[in-house]
């Protein structure tokens, strides 16, 4: 007799929430080490030095996605997997990866030519010390992600970051400058390679498929052309902006983008490597497929935007407070990319339900265009400096979700209302949480101590968000408290109040 089709989606759901918790968690802990690790490194290193080392990570992605080609994620959705398929992604992914780095340290005078920028020979070559790990690790956490180990991924996860971030901070300390940055990407490269192996206890053989390559190929064909479209804008940008503005401004944005990244990271990215298996397992039900949707979204847009609207109200004293007075030309820019992570927060979600249905090939022609205006808007943008781009990104970020609204709903057939009823939701409590901490910090700025309008300007911002969404979004708090790893005997009261206010209301 089989499963209840709700209880089966119960369970699923339940391991997808304790995925999603557990990646949280780790990002977390090793967000929180990796600040005290950035705020090292920034008086250690000079806004060019982190230039340089910016501009050679728009290359190396490039070659990671190359040599991959797609195999890991197409080994995340396929349906029955053998040791034939397995042992052809990775035989052909590491012979790519072993061809794209001779290729790269060929190249790398060319590049650094291309950038102006000497040093970033020596740089990119080093560098390549991180492409062999990166590939040989993907077909093992493939395997334990379609496991759903995502506990294992996230503890594996954060030893490799806080032994990378260890080396990083030594070498910084004894003078290293670029190669402290460096050795933390090689570092944790390799770390994580090492475990995933010897947790998902496969060892490859020498039967490979042709068949199964090609199958292989076409799928991935379009998962590497997403994802190099995507690399080939950060290339582009970095390029443009070392041009038009010097290394040291690239290094003020690349210390913006860490901070918003870093907040992303530590909300809603956790979402995008559990919603991809997610997805895959709930397609063959359109109903199923369009509620875990929904909920997913309206859980990324509550969760993010509390940390985004922090970090436009208190940039302008936090970032020189965190890294130094040296970087307070990192403030505007943080603040412009922060208002673009709460538009653009649909786009992680997204692009794990459309790898999920496996349907790269829709989500690649998105992303050329969205990708190749983003690059046209900088290239114009650049001559109002680091805020002209940042700002681009924004006008961007506005264009990108109402297309990728209509493009969701036709795919899973709802209104385009419908898509955009999570971010409506959020909205009001993102603009009333602004408008509170932008009034507070202006009423304490004239206390002496940057530190302490930051902290207040956060718990404002974050406690009008709470109350706000409780008044307009009190199902996705729920929906939030059913993921955290906290007793039910601390939640249900919660669960319990909000259920009663949504009946109310």
């Amino acid at each position: 007799m089989s499963a209840d089709p709700l209880q089966q989606e119960g369970a699923l759901g339940t391991r997808a929430a304790s995925g999603v918790a557990w990646l949280a968690a780790q990002k977390w802990v090793v967000r929180a080490f990796g600040f005290a690790t950035l705020l090292v490194l920034t008086r250690e290193l000079s806004p060019r030095e982190f230039g340089v080392v910016a501009a050679a990570l728009t290359v190396i992605p490039m070659i990671y996605l190359l040599a991959d080609l797609g195999f890991s994620t197409y080994l995340l959705q396929a349906g029955e997997l053998d040791q034939r398929s397995l042992s052809t992604a990775l035989w052909a992914s590491t012979a790519a990866g072993l061809v794209l780095s001779g290729g790269l340290v060929a190249v790398a005078p060319l590049l650094a030519t291309a950038f102006a920028l000497p040093e970033l020979v020596d740089v990119l070559r080093a560098l390549v010390l991180a492409v062999v790990p990166t590939v040989l690790a993907g077909v093992p956490l493939a395997l334990l992600r379609r496991a759903m180990e995502f506990r294992t991924v996230a503890l594996q996860g954060l030893v490799a970051a806080l032994l990378a971030q260890g080396v990083a901070v030594v070498v910084a300390v004894l003078g290293g400058g670029v190669w402290a940055l460096v050795s933390q990407v090689v570092v944790g490269q390799w770390v994580i390679a090492v475990l995933a192996w010897r947790r998902a206890r496969w060892r490859p053989s020498l039967t490979l498929s042709p068949a199964e390559f090609r199958q292989m190929a076409t799928f991935g064909a379009r998962v590497s052309a997403v994802d190099l479209v995507a690399t080939s804008r950060m290339w582009a940008e970095g390029w443009i902006i070392t041009v038009a503005l010097g290394p040291t401004a690239f290094g003020f944005l690349s210390i913006a983008q860490r901070l918003v990244q870093t907040a992303q990271e530590l909300t809603a990215a956790s979402l995008v490597p559990v919603s991809t298996v997610m997805f895959a397992k709930v397609r063959s039900s359109s109903e199923r497929l369009r509620r875990s949707y929904s909920k997913a979204m309206g859980i990324g847009y509550a969760v993010v935007a509390p940390f985004m609207c922090g970090i436009v109200v208190t940039a302008p004293v936090l970032v020189p407070a965190l890294f130094g007075p040296q970087w307070r030309d990192s403030a505007a820019p943080a603040q412009a990319l922060a208002v673009a992570g709460i538009i653009t927060l649909g786009a992680m979600v997204d692009h794990g339900l459309f790898y999920g249905m496996g349907r790269p090939g829709t989500w690649l022609a998105y992303a050329v265009l969205v990708d190749a205006a983003t690059v046209a808007t900088t290239a114009v943008a650049v001559r109002g400096g680091l805020v002209g781009v940042a700002a681009g990104f924004v006008l961007v970020a506005l264009g990108a979700t109402a297309a990728r609204w209509v493009l969701v709903g036709r795919v899973l057939g709802m209104r385009v209302g419908t898509v955009a009823r999570p971010f409506g939701t959020v909205l009001l409590p993102a603009a009333g949480s602004l408008g509170a901490g932008l009034l507070t910090m202006n009423l304490v700025e004239p206390i002496d101590s940057s530190w302490w309008q930051a902290v207040l300007g956060g718990l404002v911002v974050v406690i009008t968000h709470l109350a706000l969404l409780r008044v307009v979004g009190a199902g996705i708090q729920r929906d939030i408290l059913s993921i955290l790893p906290v007793p039910d005997r601390i939640t249900r009261p919660i669960r319990t109040a909000l259920r009663l206010r949504s009946a109310d209301a």
